[in-house]
């Protein structure tokens, strides 16, 4: 920690005062700032190991918290930035969403110093070890980096997800519209990449629009472009995502956070076949074919009035809905060990392997943030392993979001296997202490995780 450079955002000056006492002469450089505001452009002129980013600021951002809001910010403008959220006790499951999303960690207000200075200092590592790594990491051409998984196509054991790629290979060569929905981390992106691949507009390219971060303002210069002039900053000729997907596929994620009157220009574009740049009267005819993904029930929006019910036809022609990674257990094992090549190569750990202990306790974990959350699991894992094994302990599960999962409604064989497995994790494979724990002979544990493949 000492030869980093840290970032507090907090609009409490007496945290600011407290952390900034607290860390001055324990890094390299320390910055406070009192409103997030500035909080991009700081990022954009200087270079930082960690930002501790408060959760609540003066005004709450869809979710309810302004704090995930600027962890999205900073995680678009800077990927695998390290961000540690500050959140006080009645906040943590929301603190828990923004692990999900891509924070490092939490802490709690009022904090335990000695705990704070650990969770920092992890973070410290984690942040300049991915940061050592992408210098050496694979370059897109263009300069942007596509999602860390957006390519991940591998094969996978669970009868559901057969079934999602058997449609898949079905619609791919037609020029159907799919609509895919699914919680988040569960790889719509991944399909929509897959279909496209698939079908006969593979020469061509797939343009992927994030629809949830686009303004409303920008909305149509994006998609449909302008003309030089058209407004202040137009300072050239520009063609639309819809244009640039022409003969090729359109990606619109996270439809459903469009605006109904955004979603009543959509729907024009779709029904004309054609789009007009901003400052033009000239349509441009488009040959596109269309994926849509959400994490939203578009249906009840459209009961609610949140979504007209002519677009969701118009995008709804086949419906994909990928399940949870919780309901797939048997896709769990094969995706570690796909990003565990991934990431012992970019971190130059060639002979890390996981323990039998450490995947049992991948398989009893529910997955609240799905293959995502999985993925980075395993990559920091990898970098704050010391030996070449991963052990249970190599995890950074909360004990908060294990609690809340603790709760159980499956048969009593499933229960009994959720039981062993979690003990394996929290015991890190001592057999004894696992038996012990259980109230069960040795001789006993050995043939009950026989019996249910631990």
């Amino acid at each position: 920690m000492k030869q980093s450079s840290i970032l507090i955002v907090d609009d409490n000056k007496s945290v600011l005062s407290a952390l900034e006492l607290l860390l001055s002469g324990r890094c390299k450089k320390l910055k406070t700032l009192s409103s997030p505001n500035m909080l991009l452009n700081e990022l954009r002129g200087h270079q930082y190991d960690v930002v501790l980013l408060d959760m609540n600021f003066s005004a709450g951002i869809n979710t309810g918290n302004e704090g995930l809001y600027w962890l999205q910010r900073v995680l678009e403008q800077t990927p695998g930035a390290g961000v540690v959220m500050i959140t006080a006790y009645g906040d943590i499951e929301l603190a828990v969403k923004a692990v999900r999303l891509g924070a490092l960690d939490f802490v709690l207000k009022p904090w335990n110093n000695e705990k704070l200075l650990h969770t920092i200092e992890t973070a410290c590592r984690l942040s300049v070890t991915r940061k050592e790594a992408n210098k050496q990491d694979n370059k897109a051409a263009d300069g942007h980096k596509a999602k860390e998984n957006s390519g991940l196509m591998i094969e996978l054991n669970s009868v559901t997800w057969k079934r999602v790629m058997d449609v898949v290979k079905k619609v791919a060569n037609t020029n159907a519209n799919v609509l895919i929905t699914g919680e988040n981390g569960t790889g719509k992106e991944v399909v929509a990449n897959e279909i496209h691949r698939l079908s006969g507009r593979n020469h061509q390219a797939m343009v992927a629009v994030d629809m949830g971060a686009i303004t409303e303002t920008l909305f149509e210069s994006e998609l449909f472009g302008h003309k030089k002039g058209a407004f202040t900053d137009a300072k050239a000729d520009r063609i639309g995502k819809i244009e640039e997907a022409n003969n090729g596929t359109l990606f619109l994620d996270e439809i459903g956070n469009l605006t109904p009157p955004l979603q009543a220009k959509l729907l024009s574009v779709l029904q004309n076949r054609s789009v007009t740049r901003v400052g033009e009267n000239v349509p441009v005819s488009i040959d596109i074919r269309l994926i849509s993904a959400t994490n939203c029930n578009l249906s009840q929006m459209v009961d609610t009035a949140r979504f007209r019910e002519d677009l969701l036809y118009r995008i709804n022609t086949i419906h994909i809905e990928l399940p949870p990674l919780r309901e797939r257990k048997a896709d769990i094992a094969p995706l570690a060990l796909f990003f565990l090549g991934k990431y012992k190569e970019k971190y130059h750990k060639p002979d890390t392997i996981l323990s039998d202990a450490a995947i049992a306790g991948l398989e009893a974990h529910t997955w609240p943030g799905n293959v995502r959350e999985l993925q980075h699991a395993i990559e920091k894992a990898i970098i704050l392993c010391d030996g070449n094994m991963i052990q249970p302990s190599d995890f950074m599960f909360r004990s908060e979001e294990m609690n809340k999962h603790n709760t159980y409604d499956g048969t009593l064989e499933e229960m009994e296997k959720k039981l062993i497995a979690d003990a394996m994790v929290k015991y890190e494979g001592n057999f004894s202490t696992i038996a012990s724990q259980l109230g069960i002979a040795r001789q006993t544990l050995y043939n009950k995780m026989k019996k249910y493949g631990l």
